[in-house]
């Protein structure tokens, strides 16, 4: 979410013709990260998580590639969000491990229902 708030700062200052271009890619690839993180976390398997982490790092790679094109264009510099960006990368791998590593057990239901 941190990720997603610095983009949109970060291409509030890109040229007004870009509004509709390369900003608004890279603000879809960023709110896609934390989006679907949630979306998987809100499944009701491991496997179906793990599938959707691993979009959000797809999505991952697409921002980045994005913002090194937009200050390729002079549209940013190369400030903290690609170092940001490295940081979520390393989260995100760390707990794709981390659920992979994680014997596989069967529930009934997920989520308790309310009384």
């Amino acid at each position: 979410m941190d990720l997603a708030t610095q983009v949109y700062s970060l291409t509030m200052r890109f040229p007004k013709e870009e509004l509709y271009g390369l900003a608004s890619q890279i603000r879809r690839s960023a709110v896609s990260i934390p989006s679907n993180i949630a979306e998987g976390a809100a499944r009701h398997s491991r496997k179906e998580y793990i599938q959707f982490l691993y979009v959000a790092s797809g999505s991952i790679a697409e921002l980045e590639t994005q913002l090194i094109l937009a200050t390729r264009m002079g549209f940013a510099s190369n400030d903290s969000t690609l170092s940001r960006i490295e940081e979520v990368r390393k989260m995100l791998l760390a707990l794709l491990r981390s659920l992979k590593k994680k014997p596989i057990t069967h529930h009934s239901s997920p989520i308790t229902p309310f009384p």
